[in-house]
């Protein structure tokens, strides 16, 4: 129980460099030489030949493509045969690779696992973990919760002034949690007024997203969406006190960790209280195929509130990684010693963990098949197996797992959280018009979805960083920075 308590604890537009409108002319940053080392290509024309394509649409993989990339935006993608590359393009071989969006993903954080003596507690990684992300494909995401907001707000802006590398980000003011956790690096509020007083604060600095947490009461969220709904900003929420339907009813508009924060199927629960234990066992009792669930999922859709998979964060220990998508090497040595103990520890122990993350993998399908808008995020904290970049490969990995396709399970971690973030216009597929955020692998995920981990470039508006060289340069750095 208190390793899956552990798990479940913490869980304008960005502007990472100035956006351009549709055929406007794109203007990267000076990026400083510290950047500029993991820069692979930065022409302004780059023909990507004889790929497969995959284009986050969620229609079929297209082969032998040619995409054409011109001053950070999709030019062209058609047949190699058709699309004529210009005089003076870098011209890129991806016979035997295949293209795939910048991942958008929506449950990341800039920090990581680190207790404080006996109490559970998070510290910052404003440089190992942008870098991170940026190594595993994610060229968007929404910090889901913050514990240093005016942190990730510099560092939004450095990587949009080309000094630091990383995403683009759509950062999350601090949690909204009433009192009830010893986490020293938690954000408290004091009532519904407290809430809306630090929802206009946060607003005001640049914070485009706000996050309910455990113990937050209906008249909090109330309070909350009423700030954030009248600049048109997002509400999303790791919730125990309220039930997933109390907050759609009130007008959240996303739920954190798929169904694994639900609290709607406790008997007699009592309103605006949170008894965690209590609603993972009504979890355990619920059926994979429950009718109260499958109830739920149709009440959440028509109130067209969204739903985040973060898989990763719950994946049980037996037969798995110690570090989700092969990360170990990334921590410091006390961090894999810890890491390594603990899994260790804890083989053979999990079934009820094993039962009711199958169980998870389910819902989240049923939701997406009955229509529902699933988007994906790591939340790189619990227990501490968790780490940017990795992880997010590793949720597209657990997605198939569960169920998807491999063509689907890439939709929801691209094109679906662009349309959350109401950026699909502009992000998330690999269409004509589009900013030039892709993904070059070295190999077939649609025949192998572990291929993922064989990132060559990740473009970012037409810019290609070397994938493997920002791993390596980030090993034995979490947990330091």
């Amino acid at each position: 129980m208190k390793k899956m308590l552990l798990r479940l604890l913490l869980g304008s537009p960005s502007i990472a460099w100035a956006q351009s409108q549709p055929g406007a002319p794109f203007s990267p940053p000076a990026f400083t030489p510290q950047v500029k080392e993991f820069i692979r290509v930065s022409a302004p024309v780059v023909a990507l030949t004889d790929a497969k394509v995959i284009d986050g649409t969620g229609r079929p993989a297209l082969l032998h493509q040619t995409v054409l990339l011109r001053d950070g935006r999709i030019e062209q993608v058609g047949p190699l045969k058709k699309v004529k590359v210009p005089a003076g393009a870098e011209v890129i071989s991806c016979a035997g690779k295949t293209l795939i969006p910048g991942l958008v993903m929506l449950h990341e954080h800039l920090y990581y696992t680190m207790p404080a003596g006996g109490l559970f507690n998070i510290a910052q990684m404003p440089y190992s973990f942008p870098r991170l992300y940026l190594a595993g494909g994610a060229t968007t995401i929404r910090t889901a919760g913050s514990i240093e907001p005016q942190t990730d707000l510099a560092i939004q802006r450095l990587i949009g002034e080309g000094k630091f590398i990383g995403p683009d980000m759509d950062v999350t003011a601090p949690y909204m949690e009433e009192p009830g956790l010893d986490i020293p690096a938690l954000n408290t509020i004091k009532g519904p007024d407290d809430a809306a007083a630090s929802t206009r604060f946060w607003a005001d600095k640049g914070c485009t997203s706000f996050k309910m947490y455990m113990h937050a009461t209906r008249a909090d969220l109330a309070a909350v969406v009423r700030e954030a709904h009248a600049r048109h900003l997002k509400v999303t929420g790791h919730l125990c006190a309220l039930t997933y339907r109390e907050a759609a009813e009130i007008g959240i508009d996303n739920l954190e960790h798929g169904f694994m924060a639900s609290s709607d199927f406790v008997t007699g629960k009592v309103a605006d209280a949170c008894d965690y234990p209590a609603a993972r066992q009504a979890l355990l009792r619920q059926p994979a195929n429950s009718p109260a669930v499958m109830e739920l999922i149709k009440f959440l859709i028509s109130k067209k509130v969204a739903l985040t998979s973060t898989l990763p964060v719950f994946e049980p220990y037996t037969g798995r990684e110690v570090v989700l998508g092969g990360g170990m090497e990334a921590l410091i040595p006390q961090l894999q010693e810890r890491e390594t103990k603990t899994w260790q520890a804890s083989q053979g122990k999990d079934s009820a963990s094993v039962a009711l993350f199958k169980k998870e993998q389910g819902w989240e399908k049923q939701f997406f098949d009955a229509g529902g808008l699933l988007v994906a995020g790591t939340d790189p904290t619990g227990a501490g197996r968790t780490i940017a970049g990795y992880a997010n490969r590793r949720e597209i990995e657990l997605l198939v797992e569960g169920g998807f396709t491999p063509v689907q399970a890439l939709q929801i971690c691209t094109l679906n959280g662009a349309k959350y973030l109401g950026r699909d216009r502009e992000i998330g597929s690999i269409e004509v018009g589009k900013q030039a955020d892709l993904v070059l692998v070295n190999g077939d995920p649609e025949q192998d979805i572990r291929q993922l981990r064989q990132m060559e470039i990740v473009f970012k508006r037409g810019i290609g960083f070397d994938s493997p060289q920002l791993f390596e340069s980030m090993k034995g750095k979490v947990g330091l920075n």
